[in-house]
């Protein structure tokens, strides 16, 4: 008959780690890593827990540990600057992160205890007093103050404020973007292919002032060769671009994708 043993619980397979590295006394920065994975290997196969989500974890940790257990066995790997990789570095850095939050929360515990305990008692002002509001002396609040310290003040605030004024920048125009869109354009082109079955790329862009315009235009053209509304010649490399009307625009959905 096997001897029941109650395991202690853990709150992740970091937890357990700590716990091991705890419980043998070893630097955090020096870990027996053979040691620590036998005791964590034999930890697991006593781990009895229903939740699978929970078992993976600590299982994934365990690959992890074997991993880095075959990798101490090879020649370690070295970096940019000539120095030893240590593959127990990784694993180290994680658990003095998860030893800084775990003391970082029990310390929030405590003053959650401590103000547990703290009692307050309700305001009894009465109502009088609460509305009560001292009388202002206007004479002691203005003092000496006159019209003319005043406008002596406004005016070396607004002079100080024209000092930071850019003479240069402050005199530019603003840039307004234009927002030309393909479904946009794709319109305006199916109104002009509705009255024009063969017309020069040039006569297409005549109402287009901007690069951008241009650009889009350009590329609502593409579409329609691909989808085959319309064709295109050029006679030489600098010639202008003939475009004809092969299919009826009326069929020209909106074959643009934003």
């Amino acid at each position: 008959m096997g001897i029941s043993v109650k395991l202690q619980a853990f709150e992740g397979p970091l937890d357990l780690l700590l716990h091991l590295i705890d419980k043998n006394k070893v630097n955090i920065y020096d870990i027996p890593i053979a040691m620590i994975t036998e005791q964590y290997m034999e930890y697991i196969r006593q781990m009895e827990e229903e939740d699978l989500n929970v078992v993976s974890e600590f299982l994934v940790m365990a690959a992890t540990l074997l991993d880095i257990k075959s990798r101490m066995l090879l020649p370690k790997d070295v970096n940019e600057e000539g120095e030893e990789e240590d593959p127990r570095a990784e694993l180290v850095e994680k658990l003095l992160e998860y030893k800084l939050f775990k003391a970082m929360a029990a310390e929030l515990k405590d003053k959650q205890m401590d103000a547990s305990k703290a009692y307050y008692r309700k305001s009894d002002i009465p109502d009088e007093v609460k509305s009560y509001s001292p009388p202002i002396d206007l004479n002691e609040v203005i003092g000496d103050m006159n019209l003319t310290k005043l406008n002596n003040i406004f005016a070396d605030v607004m002079r100080r404020k024209e000092d930071k004024i850019d003479p240069v920048r402050s005199k530019f125009g603003r840039i307004e973007k234009e927002e030309v869109t393909m479904s946009e354009k794709l319109v305006d082109i199916k109104a002009f292919m509705m009255e024009h079955q063969r017309f020069s790329f040039t006569e297409l862009l005549m109402e287009n002032s901007s690069k951008v315009a241009v650009i889009v235009t350009f590329l609502v053209v593409l579409e329609l060769i691909k989808t085959g509304f319309v064709t295109v010649t050029q006679s030489g490399t600098c010639e202008d671009i003939f475009i004809e009307v092969v299919k009826d625009p009326e069929l020209i959905e909106n074959i643009t994708e934003e």
